[in-house]
């Protein structure tokens, strides 16, 4: 989060609202010569140095995040130099390396950064770390991040042009916009969508028993749905506004190729005062088992039955040009989300980069329990955006295409056909021949 909580200034005035709305869709700063460009990037900056909080008012509503505390803090786990990010970020022959060395570079901005990740979206293969970058990019903020997007608001992909429209959209105006294209839906499916989220977040890692001691992992959406796995946001129109499914499946972590499937179910309120949108504030609270190791399905060291809680909360915005059984469908969604986890510290020394990021290297936790709160040593905070893609190239965008082994109650469904493989049951352990 602190790619987010370093440059963001304090929310804008609601009267500004008609004329921030007015910029949208227009490129920023096309009408300045460069030197007022740079002009105004320095400007923008050199305020960076100075906590916006400190002139937003009462100090117990803007100076107690305790991510933001901790930030401060904390030591950088990854101990690669600048230039080797910067090489990494280009060139390492692992994909998820690549852009995990992209966020690394992106939280510690240094002069060239812009530089840097536009040249990443300009040559990178793969369009997820590509549309990645670009979120890194406006998490950044400001006049450069603004006239970066820009540049590629008529690449030949079209999710990156769409990525690059909704993310200059959000810096202009604070909504998000979108292209034009059709949807399709998929009938006999659980979900009515089932949308593919991008999540970003910065692990926090008590070093010692002292709480002085803190170490800082910033993850990218890539490496943290390799450790954690990738998850899909599955709302259904009769029941969205307040329960929802967030389905995960991490490939990768049995040896026999056995897919993890980790489902949580979410209930909580929504606010709906606005047509085109909904504020919503859920939480999860699932069994699950917890592993002494530190790591998802290794029992080396024993386990226990306990409950995970996790926290998330947001906006959807609906596209009242495409339907779903008669209401608008969810286009897109942001927001934050809080939780706990457990780490082996003593495991995480002297790896690299692509040795912490290993499947299921790290699980959640519980402050809750008496044998699990104990060994509770990570504060997981981060950020969360997804949006419907066209995932099979037809052009057209898919609601509810993506595989998601869940039933609408959180129950492992491994063929899909809406039926638990076992009642109850939410989180696949690993059992050598089934799921």
């Amino acid at each position: 989060m602190a790619i987010d909580l370093a440059h963001k200034q304090p929310p804008p005035d609601p009267a500004d609202a008609e004329r921030r709305a007015e910029l949208a869709g227009r490129p920023p700063l096309t009408e300045l010569a460069s030197e007022q460009r740079d002009a105004l990037n320095f400007s923008y900056r050199t305020t960076l140095s100075m906590d916006p909080r400190l002139v937003a008012g009462d100090p117990a509503a803007w100076q107690s995040d305790f991510g933001y505390a901790l930030n401060k803090a904390a030591v950088r786990l990854d101990t690669r130099t600048d230039e080797e990010l910067a090489r990494d970020a280009l060139s390492h022959p692992d994909p998820v390396a690549r852009e995990q060395a992209v966020f690394e570079y992106a939280d510690r901005d240094p002069a060239d950064v812009f530089e840097v990740l536009e040249q990443v979206v300009r040559t990178e293969k793969d369009r997820e770390i590509r549309w990645d970058t670009l979120w890194a990019i406006e998490k950044l903020g400001g006049p450069h991040a603004m006239s970066t997007l820009s540049r590629f608001l008529d690449d030949p992909d079209p999710e990156i042009a769409e990525w690059s429209k909704l993310f200059l959209s959000e810096l202009q105006t604070g909504d998000p916009a979108f292209d034009s294209r059709e949807a399709v839906f998929t009938e006999g499916r659980t979900f009515d969508e089932t949308i593919y989220l991008l999540i970003h977040c910065d692990l926090y890692i008590r070093l010692d028993d002292t709480n002085r001691h803190w170490g800082k992992l910033s993850l990218g959406p890539r490496g943290l749905a390799r450790v954690y796995g990738q998850a899909h946001a599955c709302p259904n129109v009769a029941t969205r506004e307040r329960q929802l499914l967030m389905a995960k499946t991490i490939d990768g972590l049995y040896e026999d190729g056995t897919r993890h499937m980790d489902n949580y179910l979410f209930r909580g309120f929504t606010d709906r005062t606005r047509a085109d949108r909904g504020n919503f504030y859920f939480e999860s609270h699932v069994p699950r088992t917890f592993y002494h190791s530190g790591r998802a399905a290794d029992p080396s060291r024993g386990t226990r039955q306990t409950d995970i809680g996790f926290a998330r909360f947001g906006t959807w915005f609906l596209d009242p040009d495409i339907r779903v059984r008669g209401e608008a469908a969810i286009r897109y969604v942001r927001g934050r989300f809080q939780g706990w986890g457990y780490t082996d510290v003593e495991n995480m020394v002297g790896k690299d980069i692509t040795e912490m990021l290993a499947p299921g290297n790290g699980i959640l936790s519980t402050l809750h329990d008496p044998e699990v709160g104990p060994k509770t040593n990570v504060f997981i905070l981060g950020t969360f955006k997804g949006k419907l893609n066209d995932w099979d190239g037809d052009g057209r965008i898919d609601l509810n295409s993506r595989d998601v082994y869940s039933t609408v109650d959180g129950e492992l469904d491994s063929d899909q056909d809406g039926i638990p493989d076992e009642p109850g049951r939410t989180c696949s352990d690993h059992r050598p021949g089934r799921v």
